[in-house]
């Protein structure tokens, strides 16, 4: 087995998928505790002597307790090395969390106990599907009351089309977490709580009898409730599971890092590792091949010591060395990658060589964009990532005129992330752009950031329209002069048409056919 190979196999790549508040980012630390990597968690946000977690750096991120952006956590466990991509639970930040979902092999869809299965959960699951990602199930929260264990299997069996596969199951009703039964080998796993969850918890391991002398009723409830699971056909098979037919189970509590320890091995022992990656041709590439890699996203900001730009890149064949000069597959031209970083949160440090499955930060990357494939030798070009279409628009201008050039710094920043997209009209001037967006919490990013990290403050003003279409230079000219229109251009001189609403679309599509007003590529999330 050739070095790539090797290495990958090792891999474990997958992100952490949820509804906002479900305990995402306390479970990502959580999982980093576990691993060895962190001394202690600062997973409740907002509670006094506890940190924000790792993965959230934004100061946003940190006084509002959300994920606002992905985060990257890179980390050996056992024999493995674990890439955790921990996403914004939000609705208004799914274009990030979508393509953080390229670039994975397996997700955990994280349920809280009480509310089961919401619809942001619902919406990341159909992508999940959707791209063939197996899921693991984590039921979260399970030290707060909530709903029965038996109901939250039938709701998930139900609404996702899975066979919930339990591997472990609650001993103690929700709300009264005492352990699990490991379903795998009939041995349960008594759980001790420390100082605020603030350091792993003690797992006590009993056999059944032990078990049984120790808690007696709720053993045996537990003992019965895997019986009738077992009758239903709900046992594990790794085939049926990386087909994406059924779900392994785990029952947790995130914020006191009860059952974390068995996630991380189930992870191990069952997530895929990275397999060959079909190019844009649908053409599978071995992970062998010489180096390719693309670009999944694009972050500034994150050092603030200096106005730095990274790339994540997914790895897909190859080995990857610190220094090789690898083609741009979008322009045909060469990047050197003599600053990779290793990224953990907001901290980074140098990385020499990375394999398949692994997320290398690739630092003062202004001329790489979201989706751009790399490559050594062989050119190869991966399927583009999906650009939302925005629902949301606003006009911002510098508070301080006097600021302007640092305005102009921070709006071609925004811009060449992708997530929000910085378009010019005609009717305002390049000194008024305009912010177009999936979610109006990412207008209130867009300001926090302007302000602090490239020190101009701007003003907001919202603008009514909510659908946009691609027209031409051709087209432009009649549907400027149309009610509830206006024409934008994005900064790769893509020419946009916006409207107040889908009736007036409507209507000059219906009175004017010969114009080109063309579906923005959208990623259908429901």
């Amino acid at each position: 087995m050739s070095t790539a190979a090797g290495e990958a196999a090792r891999r474990r790549t997958f992100a952490v998928i949820s509804h906002p508040d479900a305990g995402k980012s306390t479970l990502t630390e959580a999982l980093a505790l576990h691993a060895h990597v962190i001394g202690r968690a600062g997973a409740v946000h907002g509670k006094a002597g506890r940190g924000a977690t790792v993965s959230d750096w934004m100061d946003m991120e940190k006084a509002r307790g959300i994920s606002i952006t992905s985060a990257a956590l890179q980390f050996a466990y056992r024999d493995a090395v674990v890439n955790l991509l921990d996403t914004p639970g939000h609705a208004d930040f799914s274009e990030d969390t979508y393509r953080v979902l390229t670039a994975v092999d397996a997700a955990v869809m994280l349920v809280d106990a009480a509310k089961g299965l919401e619809t942001q959960t619902m919406k990341l699951f159909a992508v999940c599907k959707h791209r063939g990602i197996p899921i693991i199930t984590v039921i979260n929260k399970w030290d707060r009351p909530g709903n029965e264990a038996l109901a939250l299997m039938d709701e998930i069996a139900e609404r996702t089309g899975l066979q919930p596969t339990p591997l472990t199951w609650p001993v103690g009703i929700a709300g009264d977490f005492r352990g699990v039964l490991d379903r795998r080998d009939g041995s349960y796993r008594h759980f001790t709580r420390t100082a605020g969850g603030a350091t792993i918890a003690p797992e006590e391991v009993m056999d059944a009898d032990a078990a049984l002398a120790q808690e007696g009723d709720a053993w045996t409830t537990a003992l019965e409730e895997s019986e009738l699971l077992e009758a239903s056909g709900a046992e594990h098979d790794q085939e049926l599971f990386l087909a994406g037919a059924t779900t392994p189970v785990l029952f947790a509590s995130a914020v006191s890092n009860f059952g974390v320890a068995a996630l991380l091995d189930t992870l191990v022992d069952l997530a895929p590792p990275p397999a060959d990656r079909p190019d844009a041709d649908g053409k599978p590439r071995a992970l062998d091949d010489p180096f390719s890699a693309f670009v999944f996203k694009v972050q500034a900001g994150m050092d603030t010591g200096h106005r730095d730009r990274l790339a994540y890149i997914r790895i897909c064949t190859g080995v990857f060395e610190r220094g090789m000069v690898v083609t741009n597959a979008s322009n045909g031209r060469p990047f050197a990658t003599k600053y990779a970083q290793q990224v953990f949160g907001r901290d980074r440090e140098t990385i020499e060589t990375a394999y398949p499955g692994d997320v290398v930060g690739l630092v003062n990357a202004s001329a790489l964009g979201v989706g751009d494939t790399l490559y050594v030798d062989a050119p190869v070009t991966y399927p583009p990532i999906t650009t939302f279409a925005p629902e949301h628009f606003a006009v911002a201008r510098a508070a301080d005129t006097s600021k302007y050039k640092q305005f102009r710094k921070g709006m071609d920043t925004l811009a060449g992330e992708g997530v929000v997209q910085v378009l010019v009209s005609e009717r305002r001037g390049d000194g008024a752009p305009v912010l177009a967006v999936v979610g109006p919490m990412q207008f209130e990013v867009a300001t926090h950031r302007m302000e602090h990290e490239f020190g101009s403050r701007i003003s907001i003003e919202m603008l009514p329209y909510s659908v946009a279409r691609i027209t031409d230079a051709e087209s432009a000219p009649e549907i400027a002069k149309a009610r509830g229109a206006e024409i934008m251009t994005r900064p790769d001189g893509e020419v946009l048409a916006v409207f107040t609403d889908k009736w007036a679309l409507r209507a000059l599509e219906q009175n004017k056919p010969h114009l080109t007003l063309t579906p923005l590529v959208a990623a259908q999330l429901a």
